[in-house]
């Protein structure tokens, strides 16, 4: 029988029993693949991740993403999470680290106290924003439950957007987003109908709080997340894809998610224009929970 220590943390807060809960084992060499996706599954979080060594030695480690049902080729709060507990074991380099991934490499910047501990991390989306198919306004409604008058299209319709792994992002008001819950028959109608999410909708609701400030909820149940706590791989595209709306070369926004779950979140986004299209980093801290092995 093999042995795999795991830790999980909560991240994007600074409260333990907040954000987003998430499992990590930090050496998964030697695992298969339906190993890592029996654990992902065993563990029921949004996301597990996996470290391996790196392909290129000049790089800190690769990096497996597994939701209850599928690898993911980027995700944030699995990013800022695995950041931490590498960075505690001392596996940083001058407080930087880098992730091979299956959407390109991360770039990681370890966050740490006035003491030198680490207590979050901020992320490098790998890939500018990417937007894809829109949606109706009544079909995003129908997801969420709510009503087509409750989807704000001013600023833009309800769109597919990806920094590394894709969403449909969609503006509702702060009343509409509170009301908000998924709808499964919806959902499914609404892949059957948009050959261009190719298999997978998550759907990232988010309403404006204020200068700077954004209240957001994230849904995906088909993938067995009927909502997320935080959502850094969604907040990443939002914030892009509202900086693309200005002539403006950045963009900073708070992202406050998990507030209807009792896990609230706050994820720091910044946006920024380059040479290659809008890129974006997200940035949070971290709270160790649990430690443990797990034996095949």
């Amino acid at each position: 029988m093999r042995s795999y220590p795991f830790v999980t943390v909560d991240v994007f807060t600074t409260t333990r029993f907040g954000g987003n809960p998430l499992a990590v084992f930090p050496d998964a060499t030697g695992m298969s693949d339906a190993e890592m996706q029996s654990l992902a599954a065993e563990f029921n979080l949004s996301e597990t991740t996996f470290v391996l060594p790196p392909e290129d030695p000049a790089h800190t480690a690769r990096v497996r993403i597994f939701t209850r049902t599928r690898e993911m080729p980027f995700a944030g709060h699995p990013n800022v999470g695995t950041a931490f507990v590498l960075a505690q074991q001392g596996r940083d380099k001058g407080g930087k680290l880098l992730f091979e991934e299956l959407a390109g490499l991360v770039e990681i910047d370890v966050e740490r106290d006035t003491s030198g501990a680490p207590v979050g991390a901020t992320i490098a989306a790998p890939q500018p924003l990417s937007l894809g198919p829109e949606l109706p306004v009544e079909t995003v409604a129908a997801c969420a439950s709510l009503q087509p008058a409750d989807i704000r299209v001013a600023a833009h319709k309800p769109v597919g957007a990806s920094l590394g792994n894709p969403f449909v992002i969609a503006e509702v008001g702060p009343s509409a987003l509170a009301r908000a819950t998924p709808d499964f028959p919806s959902f499914r109608q609404a892949l059957e109908q948009t050959a261009g999410l190719n298999g997978r909708l998550g759907l990232y609701l988010y309403a404006h709080d204020g200068p700077g400030r954004v209240q957001a909820r994230m849904f995906a149940p088909l993938g067995g997340t009927i909502e997320d706590p935080a959502t850094g791989s969604a907040a990443g595209p939002l914030s892009a894809l509202l900086l693309s709306l200005t002539s403006e070369p950045e963009l900073r926004v708070d992202i406050h998610q998990g507030v209807v779950m009792g896990r609230p979140s706050l994820l720091r986004v910044v946006a920024r224009r380059a040479a290659d299209g809008i890129r974006a980093t997200i940035a949070g801290q971290c709270v160790p929970v649990l430690r443990g092995e797990a034996q095949l």
